[in-house]
């Protein structure tokens, strides 16, 4: 007889893995469904969809908090992440500088290029081309996006401000329909970055800063950054997050979590929904590959939350994702979306209509 607690030998045996069947495909839906009962990572994909699809359809209308990082615009995501913030499938952004950057470099004009990893990086630096692994971008036009930003940023009025504010003024200073930034502004979606000057636009700043020395001038308040997102946990009755990567977005939406709770008297549970596609491992005991059970002994992700992860880099992970949602559209079509009204740094929410 067994010793050891635990499920039954008939539990245990109860559920069998089904093999993925291609000729019952209809799309991309169909195919993370049945991901779902298949094994390794397709089924933690196929959970990834179930989780977020869980998290449209809750009716206690979760607030959605997008995390990027990675070389995701380079990857050629850059209209899959505008369309999920068009159809109102995430709330809230929190991105890497880069990411965002990425997005404004293609704004004004510049390009990603195929390229090849093996290529000799010296001869490409005499060309003033840069390598993101295999693609390349062109470094003269990264300057001039770099003082676009600059000269843009002296019509911001001279005060501290947060990340998302400032970014908002990009994505209202730069109206591409096809960018990142101003569809956000455009639906109203707060994107925050909590470490914008690990970035491109924090060159950009930086040029700012300097034309501007000793003079009144626009000033990037990051820990304002950290109120206006409690502001937003305090006033969501339940929240999810979804990461693509990992990194500060990951670190700084969980921690938004402890600050609520023991520092401004929320109380609440953490993330009642997650899910997260990254590229790295939990052994190493960085955050990026932390596993999303680690972090409810921080108490940042709800002891009941329905959640995944999936070790799928993100060029393939996020397009079978998405693609997968928009197919499946009729089950969150008719989700509310959110109105941030912002008088300074506090926020009432409202719902509504699609």
């Amino acid at each position: 007889m067994p010793t050891i607690p635990g499920p039954s030998r008939r539990q245990l045996l109860h559920r069998p893995v089904r093999p993925v069947d291609v000729e019952k495909l209809r799309g991309l839906g169909d195919l993370l469904t049945q991901f779902q009962s298949s094994s390794i990572q397709a089924r933690n994909l196929g959970r990834c969809l179930e989780v977020w699809e869980n998290a449209l359809t809750d009716r206690k209308r979760p607030t959605i908090f997008l995390g990027l990082s990675g070389p995701l615009i380079a990857a050629g995501l850059r209209k899959i992440l505008r369309d999920m913030i068009d159809w109102g499938l995430v709330d809230v952004v929190a991105s890497t500088g880069a990411v965002l950057y990425q997005d404004l470099y293609q704004t004004v004009g510049g390009q990603h290029f195929m390229g090849d990893p093996r290529a000799n990086d010296l001869h490409l630096r005499e060309h003033y081309i840069d390598r993101i692994y295999d693609t390349y971008v062109d470094e003269r036009q990264f300057e001039k996006t770099d003082r676009a930003i600059g000269a843009v940023t002296d019509k911001f009025p001279n005060r501290p401000a947060s990340s998302r504010e400032y970014l908002q003024f990009l994505g209202e200073q730069f109206p591409n329909p096809d960018s990142i930034l101003a569809t956000a502004a455009r639906r109203g979606v707060p994107v925050f970055s909590p470490a914008l000057i690990d970035s491109s636009i924090g060159i950009g700043l930086t040029l700012h800063y300097q034309a501007h020395r000793g003079k009144p001038r626009f000033m990037l308040d990051a820990v304002r950054d950290n109120y206006e997102l409690v502001q937003i946990l305090t006033h969501s009755p339940r929240t999810a997050v979804i990461y693509i990567g990992g990194g500060t977005p990951k670190n700084w939406i969980n921690d938004g979590i402890v600050m609520a709770n023991y520092a401004f008297g929320r109380e609440g549970e953490g993330h009642f929904y997650a899910l997260q596609i990254t590229t790295d491992a939990p052994h190493w005991g960085g955050l990026s590959g932390s596993t999303l059970d680690e972090a409810q002994s921080w108490g940042k992700i709800s002891k009941s939350a329905t959640r995944s992860m999936a070790h799928v880099e993100a060029s393939i992970g996020l397009p079978l994702l998405v693609g997968a949602l928009w197919q499946r559209r009729a089950v969150w079509a008719k989700r509310s979306r959110l109105k941030f009204e912002w008088t300074g740094d506090e926020v009432q929410i409202r719902r509504r209509p699609r």
